[in-house]
């Protein structure tokens, strides 16, 4: 269960640093919204990595809650924000993704 709540705890990860994103682009009461988005998005993440981490290894729930939101982030980016796709970017992305799988496996 508490992978389960780390799962969701980087994607409330992912979630703020969208919100950040977000209010770049924003002003006036679009841009309150937005921080009150990041602002509850940042707490449920805490709460829940807070949480995941009473039974799972710390060394590992961090890098796994990181790299989640980091995956997540870059996927927004690319889908909202238009960021770059480049084939190194896609390449480390899934480096990355093959770093929390083996973190998982080896805990």
């Amino acid at each position: 269960m508490n992978w389960i709540i780390l799962i969701i705890a980087g994607c409330f990860e992912s979630g703020f640093a969208f919100c950040l994103g977000k209010m770049k682009e924003v002003s006036g009461t679009a841009w309150w919204l937005w921080g009150a988005g990041f602002l509850i998005c940042l707490t449920l993440s805490m709460v829940l990595l807070a949480k995941a981490v009473q039974t799972l290894p710390i060394g590992t729930a961090y890098p796994v809650w990181t790299g989640i939101g980091a995956v997540g982030t870059v996927v927004l980016g690319i889908i909202f924000f238009h960021e770059p796709v480049s084939f190194l970017r896609l390449f480390f992305i899934t480096t990355l993704i093959a770093s929390v799988i083996g973190l998982k496996t080896v805990s």
